[in-house]
């Protein structure tokens, strides 16, 4: 899957396109609760420190003695006054963002919970808006790894009462599988070789790196994962680590190795550079870390600073907020990737079903499966052939199997 700018944009407008026709086929139906869950409050809501073992490397869970260090989460358990479960999980990475395991546990349960206990779950915005009083933004939206845990867990709750899937309770029909990429993130280019092979041998055909700071081995591995696999689709990612000027420079050199996209490649805050880059041209610019909430989204769009998203439910707050972000790129007729936290479990199921609800084009940077031990479901994922099932059964689509949580609870937090 090896695409030019050109014609990752005329995907981008047939997305759209696709769309607007389907904006004009009879809509389903509003869901809504009936009167008997109108009685429906949050009666009680707990959270539990996790801490997944990584398995290979990938850096932002590197130590300093560079052994691989556990992923910590928080999960989420809101139960309503009925009985009935909703599950959701906080996914720190304090080498990605700002949030650690302490900050997600201490704001749920000093700032955010007691905010939202007696209330109606079906009160979207009401939830969130009360969340956003107790922990105001900043620039965006403030601790949105924490919040997230609470969104998922009250979106999981609401489809379990309403006794609908993700796809159901927003009218799409969507995909049933999702194709995955593998992470490659090599120290040097001679592992290159055998991390494409042990993805390869995983079923994956596609593959997205880790670029930048040093645009010459950032070359000499694009240019070797090619030639590994020429007909992959092969996404660049720099988490923000180019400056301007080497952006500028390296992103010619990425399009003519016939890499398609180049996520992310400087600092969330250096707008001026994003709009040369995009008036470069050289291939489609995607944000990531820059886009936490809808309103710098909209305002990036206006200023011509990116030609599509690279999604995270985790990192712009939940499931809720990332499929209004959504429906923004896709309106503006740009492009959208589907991309993770390395997500684990309850995490994970809330991508995937946003991402096969949302009919997905690309194959998904979601890389938990690659690099986590141990789950908390009672049927965990398994990747068959580089795909993944979307869940489909009501709420979030997953059971969580609470005989599991004490193999996997975090110490000392």
């Amino acid at each position: 899957m090896s695409l030019s700018r050109r014609a990752f944009l005329a995907g981008a407008a047939t997305t759209t396109a696709a769309a607007a026709l389907a904006a004009t086929a009879p809509a389903a139906p509003p869901i809504t609760p009936d009167r008997s869950m109108k009685s429906v409050t949050i009666a009680r809501i707990e959270t539990f420190p996790l801490l997944y073992p990584v398995i290979g490397r990938f850096k932002f869970f590197e130590r300093s003695d560079g052994r691989p260090g556990g992923r910590a989460a928080v999960l989420v358990k809101i139960t309503a006054s009925d009985g009935t479960v909703g599950w959701g999980q906080s996914v720190p990475i304090p080498k990605w963002s700002y949030e650690t395991i302490e900050t997600v546990t201490s704001t749920l349960q000093r700032y955010l919970i007691p905010e939202l206990l007696g209330r109606d779950p079906f009160d979207t915005a009401g939830l969130h808006a009360a969340m956003n009083g107790a922990i105001a933004p900043s620039f965006s939206t403030g601790q949105p790894i924490c919040k997230a845990g609470l969104d998922l867990a009250l979106f999981d709750l609401t489809g379990r009462l309403l006794h609908q899937s993700a796809s159901q309770r927003w009218g799409k029909k969507g995909r049933t599988q999702l194709t995955l990429s593998w992470t490659l993130n090599p120290k040097t280019l001679d592992d290159v070789e055998g991390l494409v092979a042990q993805g390869h041998a995983r079923g994956y055909r596609h593959f997205n790196v880790k670029v930048a700071p040093d645009p010459k081995f950032d070359i000499e591995l694009c240019r070797l994962v090619k030639r590994l696999v020429p007909d992959g689709f092969l996404w660049a990612d720099a988490n923000g680590g180019y400056d301007e000027a080497t952006a500028l420079a390296v992103a010619p050199k990425l399009a003519d190795l016939g890499v398609p996209v180049l996520e992310q490649p400087l600092p969330a805050n250096r707008l001026t550079g994003y709009r040369r880059l995009k008036q470069l041209g050289a291939l489609p610019i995607l944000m990531d870390e820059g886009i936490v909430s809808s309103v710098e989204l909209e305002e990036f769009i206006q200023l011509g600073l990116l030609d599509g998203v690279a999604m995270k439910p985790a990192r712009c707050g939940g499931i809720t907020e990332a499929k209004r972000q959504i429906e923004k790129v896709l309106d503006a007729g740009l492009m959208f990737l589907g991309s993770g936290l390395t997500d684990p479990d309850l995490s994970l199921a809330a991508s995937l079903a946003l991402y096969g609800a949302y009919d997905l084009k690309y194959p998904a940077a979601l890389n938990g499966p690659q690099f986590l031990q141990g789950s908390l479901l009672r049927q965990p994922f398994v990747v068959k052939n580089g795909e993944l099932e979307v869940p489909d059964a009501p709420g979030l689509g997953v059971d969580v199997d609470e005989s599991k949580i004490a193999s996997l609870i975090a110490k000392d937090v």
